[in-house]
């Protein structure tokens, strides 16, 4: 989420028994424009070599003349192809997954777009080798929202491990959720029994209902509740804080992001020029100072650290509103997409095996019970990897550097740029079969190892986030919260049906049935 934002590995242990079969429905990242014997042959590739000795190639691609190259990319980015074709086709063009292109904004926000594409799973993850590649200010890739934004503090998310105030920072991320643990699962329920209580209403009366600005509401409450203690609702705040959220995230991401409007006006304003932090300044403050009367009991903590409460604050708010709520906003709806394409055989396998385990255990939802649901961690773990809720990631070489794909070699010179599209690298077919298939059992029994290639949280999902590294503080309480989300639904409902429509964050779901449990 987006970084949405562990407990640590301690937090959830990986644990996949065997079971059945379960398949689903094709992704069309590289089929839905481009001609699919087209993209077979830009993205299938001859077995790799045993040797680990790679034929040496000079990255293909060019950056173009200045400013006209970088728009130019930016326009075909977002208009002229769209974001899949934009990288796929250059797949094609130069036979590699490796290669030179701009990436957004570019001028007038940006003067560094030049960028080393990595589109495979094999190169992708030197940018998470912070020895060798640096994260300072590039969460949102080539430019950085004014602080302005954030209180006038660079954010936790825009620091490198090697700044000394990283390790602060993440100390006291692992604290506030350690601290707030065991009120998780129960806040869960308390706020999503009601939000579906809510949604059957609606339903029931208009024959379909918005499922994400009824779970804005819901969502925001459960993360303050949770991890806070406090209700929003019974605050200044009320129930608006999801749409200053997201306002003041779209203020960060504008740049990044194709909203919708006509192309002359959201590129000529939104992609070429920042919005001017003023304007959200009144909203951000509400934010702010509730954040400020929740979080006295991390302020003693922050302190011992050496982080003032203002700086702690900030940061605070930042995970909880951009990381979290952000996350959660993007990936929930997409849950309920893809459970809802794979059909009824996996609905029933999903709610047979969620209502056996809880019943086992008196009814109760538990971190033990959870771990006794394969197929449900299998499926999170599925909807993180066909469509991860943070999917360009960035990092500066730090040095004169050797990255391989499944072919090549290429060298990488101090300070250039490289750039990920995790979507691309997560269906990377020398690595995954079928991967352009939602498979939901494909992450239990033996594909437990294939956890290694799923890269969402700034990291293999098979290790944790330290405070040496980038990983997502949050990473086991996002995939925690997404369980519950599925156990929740098929405690209460055999299946569910939904439309799915565009948003700039991602997708819109309207629910149009919920068949409520009869076994």
């Amino acid at each position: 989420m987006a970084s949405f934002t562990s407990v640590s590995s301690h937090f959830l242990q990986l644990e996949f028994p065997s079971n059945k079969k379960y398949c689903n429905h094709r992704s069309s990242i590289y089929t839905f424009s481009v001609p699919p014997s087209e993209i077979k042959a830009a993205t299938s590739f001859e077995t790799q070599s045993t040797s680990q000795e790679l034929p040496l190639r000079k990255i293909p691609g060019d950056y173009g003349l200045p400013i006209v190259g970088p728009i130019k990319d930016r326009l075909d980015y977002f208009y002229n192809q769209g974001r899949d074709i934009f990288f796929a086709s250059r797949v094609q063009k130069y036979n590699s997954t490796v290669f030179r292109a701009n990436m957004p904004p570019g001028p007038f926000i940006s003067n560094e777009s030049n960028v080393i594409v990595l589109l495979d799973g094999k190169s992708f993850p030197i940018l998470f080798d912070v020895d060798n590649v640096e994260k300072r200010d590039l969460f949102t890739g080539t430019f950085m929202p004014s602080t302005e934004l954030t209180g006038g503090y660079r954010i936790l998310s825009y620091l490198d491990p090697s700044e000394d105030k990283h390790d602060k920072l993440k100390r006291l991320m692992f604290f506030h959720l350690r601290s707030r643990s065991s009120h998780v699962i129960p806040e869960f329920h308390s706020t999503y029994t009601k939000l579906f209580d809510t949604l059957e209403k609606e339903l029931a009366a208009n024959g379909k209902v918005n499922f994400g600005e009824l779970h804005d509401i819901a969502g925001f409450t459960f993360l303050t509740k949770s991890l806070f203690g406090t209700n929003p609702e019974e605050t200044k705040l009320g129930v608006n804080a999801p749409k200053i959220i997201t306002k003041w995230i779209l203020f960060q991401l504008s740049p990044v992001l194709k909203i919708g409007l006509p192309q002359v006006i959201e590129d000529s304003i939104f992609h070429s020029f920042r919005l001017p932090p003023a304007l959200i300044k009144k909203d951000y403050q509400k934010l702010y100072d509730f954040f400020y009367e929740s979080s006295g009991f991390l302020f003693d903590e922050a302190m011992r650290l050496g982080i003032s409460k203002e700086e702690a604050c900030h940061n605070l708010l930042f995970a909880t509103c951009f990381n979290s709520f952000g996350g959660m906003k993007l990936f929930f709806p997409n849950i309920l997409k893809w459970i809802s394409r794979a059909g009824i055989n996996l609905h029933v396998q999903l709610a047979e095996e969620i209502r056996s385990a809880v019943k086992s255990n008196g009814g109760k939802v538990t971190m033990a019970v959870l771990e006794n649901m394969p197929l449900t961690k299998s499926v999170v773990y599925e909807v993180l990897r066909i469509e991860p809720p943070v999917p360009l990631q960035y990092g500066k070489a730090k040095r004169d550097l050797l990255i391989s794909n499944h072919e090549n070699t290429f060298k990488v010179k101090e300070g250039e740029m490289l750039f990920g599209f995790q979507p691309f690298a997560t269906k990377d077919p020398k690595i995954f079969e079928r991967p352009e298939e939602f498979v939901g059992d494909r992450f239990v029994g033996d594909g437990e190892k294939l956890l290694k290639h799923v890269l969402w949280s700034n990291g293999p999902e098979n290790e944790g986030p330290t405070l040496a590294n980038k990983q997502c503080a949050g990473k086991d309480f996002v995939t925690l919260i997404s369980r519950l989300l599925v156990v929740q639904l098929f405690l209460r409902y055999d299946t569910f049906g939904i439309q799915v429509g565009k948003s700039p964050i991602g997708v819109s779901i309207t629910l149009t049935s919920l068949k409520k449990a009869t076994f």
